[in-house]
Order: C-alpha cells, then sequence, then structure tokens
C-alpha cells in the first residue's frame, strides 16, 4: 500500500508581480535598499511638489536619509520639520526605512 506523497514544494495560487517581487527581495536580502530607493525616486510624492523643488535627495547610509537644499532658510526650515517628514515617509512605507534625514 502507498502512502500519501507529499511535496516539498507548497503549493499556492497565483500571486501578484508586486507581491513576488516583494518576496523575492526579502529572500535576497535587499528589500532595505530597494525601500530606500523607492523613497529617492518617490521624493516629489512623498514630500510635495514646493519642498521637491528646493531639496533633492541624495543617498542613504545606515537608515540615514541625506538630502541637498537650495537655500539655507529652507534648509532650517526643513531641518524643523525632519521628524513630521520623516514620519511621513515611514507610514506611506508601511514601515521603517528612514531612521533620520540630514539636510544640507
Amino acid at each position: 500500500m502507498m502512502g500519501k506523497r507529499t511535496s516539498a514544494v507548497r503549493r499556492r495560487g497565483p500571486v501578484s508581480a508586486g507581491a513576488a517581487l516583494e518576496d523575492l527581495a526579502r529572500q535576497l536580502g535587499i528589500r532595505q535598499t530597494l525601500a530606500e530607493y523607492e523613497v529617492l525616486t518617490s521624493w516629489e510624492k512623498l514630500v510635495g511638489e514646493q519642498i521637491a523643488k528646493v531639496t533633492s535627495p541624495q543617498r542613504f547610509d545606515n537608515g540615514v536619509l541625506f538630502v541637498s537644499v537650495t537655500t539655507g532658510p529652507w534648509r532650517v526650515e526643513l531641518s524643523l520639520r525632519r521628524l513630521e517628514i520623516k514620519d511621513r515617509i515611514n507610514r506611506t512605507a508601511g514601515r521603517t526605512i528612514v531612521k533620520d534625514i540630514r539636510f544640507r
């Protein structure tokens, strides 16, 4: 009598391309890097047109986002609002991507 055959492969229905990519990024250990890239490429949508006109996100370093600012007064204003901007980005992402923001 033959026993019930089990498969090591888990069967599940179709998944969206986004879900498949998210799963692949997690498996490859690049989920954080992709999330950071998304912040850099979606900057205007995240901060709004007015702020995007005077800023340019440069890079991430250990969760710290470095952003260049065109003028001193804007740098001061944005430094005062950095927690608000950081929270908006993380809330939009649904998880913590930005630990801090440095305006330069």
